[in-house]
């Protein structure tokens, strides 16, 4: 579900195929000129993957892809956003009620129930969060905080915040076990099921145009829609799924075949 502060700009686009106008709805963030920070998993290298079967190495035109694991102790950077009153009590993609006075947040493509610190760069002020959420659905941000969360670390007025985050866990009672048992948690997680939105739409028709003109991409990648809830009204976005790993998606979106699409994570 996103969940997010951004402003959705609508812009109409024309498919010629079928002589209809469709509504698209593009999602930018409204600040302008904004610094980025880098924000990825890295993927593991070649002596990590052999030691279980989905851990296994691949190839694409060329290309040998290794399976993308997250770890305790990793640590990243990005830009921070928030969301609040506008989503509390629907569902997210955990499947359940958003509540933003709770500490939680939701991430592109972390597994749920992951804990998080997140560290404000500009103040220095932490929170622990756990991912109960996908998004945000923009390009260039890493997470999107409850407000709660977002108050702790000082971002409410500002709406956005350079940020490092910091893995500290699988499991979301991680800071209620005993040391015994919290050292049996897991370490590591493989990450599967990636894929890239290539839009999203107002109306269902134009989502479902933009499916069927991208059934089958390349040989391996099919579409999927997707509904969400923004303010109230639905939003439908198209998903490209197949891909294995992160470094395969994000090689994909460096194509520019397709103009503002980001990584997200398909899995139900």
């Amino acid at each position: 579900m996103s969940y997010t502060r951004y402003a959705l700009l609508g812009a109409v686009l024309l498919f010629t195929a079928c002589g209809t106008k469709q509504e698209i709805v593009m999602e930018q963030p409204v600040e302008e000129n904004q610094t980025v920070l880098p924000s990825t998993i890295s993927p593991t290298p070649p002596e990590e993957t052999v030691t279980h079967p989905s851990m296994k190495p691949y190839e694409i035109n060329g290309v040998t892809y290794y399976p993308t694991v997250v770890k305790v102790g990793e640590k990243f950077q990005g830009v921070a956003s928030w969301y609040g009153s506008d989503f509390h009590g629907k569902l997210t993609s955990s499947g359940e009620p958003f509540n933003m006075h709770d500490f939680t947040a939701a991430h592109k493509t972390l597994p749920m129930n992951t804990m998080v610190k997140v560290t404000n760069l500009k103040n220095g002020r932490s929170v622990i969060v756990r991912i109960n959420d996908r998004g945000p659905f923009v390009k260039d941000r890493i997470i999107d905080l409850s407000y709660a969360a977002a108050k702790k670390i000082g971002i409410i007025e500002t709406g956005t915040a350079p940020v490092e985050l910091e893995i500290l866990g699988f499991d979301s009672t991680i800071n209620t076990l005993p040391k015994t048992e919290g050292a049996q948690t897991p370490k590591e997680v493989v990450l599967e099921d990636f894929a890239v939105q290539i839009g999203a739409f107002r109306k269902y028709r134009g989502a479902a145009y933009t499916k069927s003109q991208n059934s089958l991409v390349d040989g391996r990648y099919r579409a999927i829609i997707r509904k969400f809830d923004y303010k109230g009204a639905p939003i439908y976005r198209v998903w490209l799924i197949g891909f294995k790993s992160e470094q395969e998606a994000r090689d994909f979106i460096a194509t520019g075949r397709y103009p503002g699409a980001f990584l997200i994570r398909a899995e139900q």
